[in-house]
């Protein structure tokens, strides 16, 4: 009886911690501005420049504030919707999702999410997270939009943390990535790629951006599992690390030109499964069953030496030792992912 009541305890142990970790507690120490310091006056030096350039673009400063986080400055404006321009590196526009986010704005009556706006290059105003949005006003035919301005012109590199109006997959976040990279080593050459972590995300991001520039069809997230263990941030220079992941990039496409001759093998033997390409790149995989460490940040191997090891892997392939059942783990795998 003591052994049943001692396990119904560890039962309810687990429960409560278990709840305890769904549960969202907010900060017991508070931070930010209060209503009281957020107030800020359009002739307040620190948005007089982006007043002046609104108006200068056609449009209206409505009013400014201190944004409560961080308290930098921020004016609420009114544009013309040809005033704005989504910056250069940002992903391709997609027309259906354009158009079904110009239905629901027609729906509900009204264009309530303001763009957020930043100066770009040569004077322009670009949103670095409102390309749809934007897009979808100019397909409704709206003269205006309602927009927040930031002088912090750093946001247009923010974009993957900014965007919530369309979710990205691997291939527009990776394009983005490499396009922001090199956008920053022409204004910044001797900028160091591990310097911007933040905007990057993931270094493997770069790698997979470089190769989707060659080809758009590249199925990425059969890599990722490889590159997000082996890749990692150069302390070089933005110019000579892009240099180097675009050879990097080379070697990824011709490991996956042997990659599909053995899927078409495959299927030549009855394999009819869309996961034929995990299967295999998984084989290959050298560091496939490496599992990091806490606190691990060294890599297992270098992704160079990785790729040279990958691509010996696919020469030697044995397409006669793949089974049915190999097929249903790496579906339950990529499944759960």
């Amino acid at each position: 009886m003591a052994a049943r009541k001692k396990g119904a305890r560890k039962a309810g142990g687990r429960r409560r911690a278990s709840s305890s970790r769904k549960r969202l507690i907010p900060a017991r120490q508070k931070r930010g501005l209060l209503g009281a310091e957020v107030a800020l006056e359009l002739s307040a030096r620190e948005v007089q420049p982006l007043v002046e350039q609104v108006v200068a673009a056609g449009g209206a400063a409505i009013g400014a504030y201190r944004e409560p986080l961080s308290g930098k400055p921020l004016l609420l404006a009114v544009l013309p919707v040809d005033a704005v321009g989504p910056t250069p590196f940002q992903r391709d526009l997609s027309p259906t999702h354009t158009k079904r986010l110009a239905e629901k704005i027609e729906e509900s009556g009204s264009f309530l999410d303001p763009l957020i706006v930043v100066r770009g290059a040569d004077a322009k105003l670009w949103t670095p997270n409102g390309r749809h949005r934007l897009a979808a006003a100019k397909y409704l035919g709206l003269r205006s939009v309602t927009a927040l301005v930031s002088p912090d012109e750093d946001l247009a590199f923010r974009i993957l943390a900014l965007n919530t109006e369309k979710a990205h997959n691997l291939k527009d976040r990776s394009l983005e990535v490499n396009r922001m990279a090199r956008e920053l080593a022409s204004r910044r050459k001797r900028a160091k790629e591990i310097d911007f972590e933040e905007e990057f995300e993931e270094p493997c991001l770069l790698t997979l951006g470089a190769v989707y520039e060659e080809n758009a069809r590249f199925a990425g997230g059969a890599y990722r599992p490889l590159l997000r263990k082996v890749d990692r941030f150069s302390s070089k220079t933005l110019p000579k690390s892009l240099q180097e992941r675009e050879g990097w990039a080379a070697r990824l496409l011709e490991i996956d030109e042997q990659v599909t001759w053995i899927i078409g093998e495959l299927r030549e033997r009855g394999f009819r499964s869309p996961y034929l390409r995990n299967l295999v790149v998984a084989r290959i995989n050298p560091v496939r069953w490496h599992r990091a460490k806490r606190g691990e940040t060294k890599p297992p191997m270098a992704l160079g030496a990785a790729l040279t090891r990958m691509a010996a892997a696919a020469r030697k392939f044995d397409v006669d030792s793949v089974r049915e059942r190999d097929l249903a783990l790496v579906a339950a795998v990529a499944d759960g992912e």
